[in-house]
């Protein structure tokens, strides 16, 4: 397993991404459904296709949420690369803490008031953990280049009337922290500090930029440089 530090056919197939940019000679797959980590990766200029991991994504005890993260990154990744042969995969799970304590999905409507409840005017952790799986690679051991990217939010000090119409609105009741920074949940924070802008979406692009580079993949309409 080759580890970066940032400066910070079975599988269903949902969609392809095509650019006029250029074509790595390598299938490129994002293990995701997401439509906000779809969008961010069409931003790179490159031709993907979607397929959705189907993994347990249960925390093991003792585990701390970096860890966390990063296993279910290298294991979304790995499932699909698993049966997508010679092909470069894109796994990805982020994970949100509040004084060490893991925030999971809310799930609903309640829970999602409480967690907004308990980080007003606080500060939480995002961890956002990428694993690019290289299919190509016979050793399994150096297939997967992995990084975190921590992105620290301060949260404002909204009131319960406040954060109550939020969710209304927006219904952010799958999303760990319970809001959407790329929707209107972004009128709930205060500030947002990560050397990787776009790791709070989901998909930390610079990271991912370093990782692609590394394995051969070309950017601007040029092949990568040997």
């Amino acid at each position: 397993m080759r580890t970066i530090t940032p400066q910070t056919h079975p599988f269903p197939l949902l969609t392809m991404s095509h650019s006029h940019f250029t074509a790595p000679t390598t299938r490129l797959i994002l293990g995701s459904s997401s439509v906000y980590r779809k969008q961010l990766l069409e931003r790179l200029g490159l031709p993907f296709e979607t397929m959705t991991p189907d993994i347990d994504e249960t925390p093991q005890a003792g585990e701390t949420p970096e860890a966390t993260a990063l296993r279910l990154a290298r294991a979304k990744a790995a499932a699909i690369a698993a049966r997508a042969g010679a092909a470069l995969v894109i796994g990805s799970d982020q994970v949100a803490t509040l004084d060490g304590q893991q925030i999971g999905k809310p799930g609903n409507h309640a829970n999602a008031l409480r967690q907004l409840q308990m980080m007003r005017g606080r500060e939480v952790i995002f961890h956002t953990a990428l694993c690019l799986w290289d299919g190509r690679r016979t050793d399994a051991a150096q297939a997967a280049q992995l990084c975190n990217v921590q992105t620290l939010v301060r949260m404002r000090d909204l009131s319960d009337a406040e954060l109550d119409a939020y969710l209304h609105i927006e219904q952010p009741y799958d999303c760990a922290g319970s809001a959407k920074n790329e929707g209107l949940g972004i009128a709930i924070l205060e500030s947002i500090r990560s050397d990787d802008p776009t790791a709070l979406t989901g998909l930390p692009l610079i990271a991912l930029t370093t990782m692609l580079r590394q394995a051969g993949v070309g950017f601007f309409g040029l092949t990568a440089p040997q």
